[in-house]
């Protein structure tokens, strides 16, 4: 079974390539069609292309409107990177996360989960600064919107989506500390799902569980799904939300032991929404594509584990993160 850990050491001593979109030559590169449905998500025929290789960890794709182009990080290596199809991929913000020298207690100095705000700002999951930060796309400026629960430092804030209203859902997992939970730079006992609203307040949504991760809201935002990386509970946990954006209930939405029992690379990580409600939740075994109402409709395999996703290009293309590369896998336009 291999884990995001494992993952992260076999890929430290690969150096950055980057070449022309092709399909991908792996023989474990495919599309798993489940159900019938799946064919007005992504077309029969299509592939998965490599855009980009050679990275530590790839992560947090996203696509920046404002600049017309893509942004995904490399958290070990403290990068973020801009690619689009007409000039390739490029470094965007180097530092990406922690400005300073980096300490042995950090493990992941980067910004790991990164979105757009209204405003057309990049914010930003950053595991190394461990707080949650915005970053102005043309002057670079950073700000800390927030680093502290009562009075606590984050863990290392992981993954983050951004409601209609301005508040960021994020998860606080240990990821980023090099000991993990028994880091000595840890001050909260807990690893949280945390909500921060635009005046600055941090309400606590959960803090049950080991190892919070990809947090993502229902086209509608009444639904928060969260993805567990954890290996005695790979699940995709769906909350109902309120008017005042806090939980009423929480329900199973997937729950991915059987493809990690069969050894499937990854865990639940990343996961994204399309406007139709599709869900596109990273497991093991790739991304796995489900209804609204959590039906399996198939699975996008790279081969190697794939730690997120999102929509982009006009809702045309689904781009994966996955291990060492950046993919895309092209979607029928409604369903985006």
């Amino acid at each position: 079974m291999i884990d995001r850990r494992t993952l992260l050491a076999g890929m430290a001593a690969l150096p950055f390539t980057h070449a022309l979109a092709h399909a991908v030559d792996l023989p474990a590169a495919r599309i798993d069609r489940i159900d019938p449905a799946l064919d007005r998500i992504i077309a029969p025929g299509a592939q998965v292309e490599i855009l980009a290789q050679g990275y530590r960890w790839a992560e947090g794709p996203t696509w920046a409107a404002p600049i017309d182009a893509l942004l995904f990080g490399d958290p070990p290596s403290n990068i973020v990177y801009r690619w689009t199809r007409k000039d390739g991929v490029s470094p965007f913000l180097l530092p990406s996360g922690l400005q300073t020298a980096i300490p042995k207690e950090i493990r992941e100095a980067g910004l790991n989960g990164i979105a757009i705000d209204r405003d057309g700002h990049l914010v930003g999951a950053d595991s190394g600064t461990r707080a949650i930060v915005r970053v102005d796309l043309k002057t670079k400026a950073r700000t800390i919107l927030a680093d502290r629960y009562q009075g606590k430092r984050f863990n290392s804030p992981n993954d983050l989506t951004i409601a209609a209203d301005g508040s960021i859902y994020f998860s606080d997992p240990p990821y980023g500390l090099t000991d993990g939970d028994t880091s000595s730079l840890r001050e909260i006992g807990f690893n949280g799902l945390y909500r921060l609203t635009p005046d600055g307040a941090v309400t606590l949504i959960d803090g049950s569980h080991r190892r919070p991760n990809g947090v993502t809201l229902s086209p509608d935002g009444r639904t928060l799904y969260l993805a567990l990386s954890d290996e005695k509970r790979p699940q995709v946990l769906a909350y109902s939300l309120g008017a005042d954006g806090l939980p009423t209930g929480q329900r199973l939405f997937r729950d991915m032991g059987k493809e990690l029992a069969a050894g499937e690379p990854g865990l639940p990580d990343g996961i994204k929404t399309a406007p139709d409600g599709t869900v596109f939740a990273t497991g093991p075994g790739g991304v796995h594509v489900c209804a609204p109402d959590g039906r399996l409709l198939g699975k996008i395999r790279t081969g190697k584990a794939i730690a997120n996703c999102c929509i982009g290009e006009d809702r045309k293309t689904l781009f994966l993160t996955s291990a060492d590369r950046l993919a895309a896998v092209p979607l029928i336009s409604s369903s985006g």
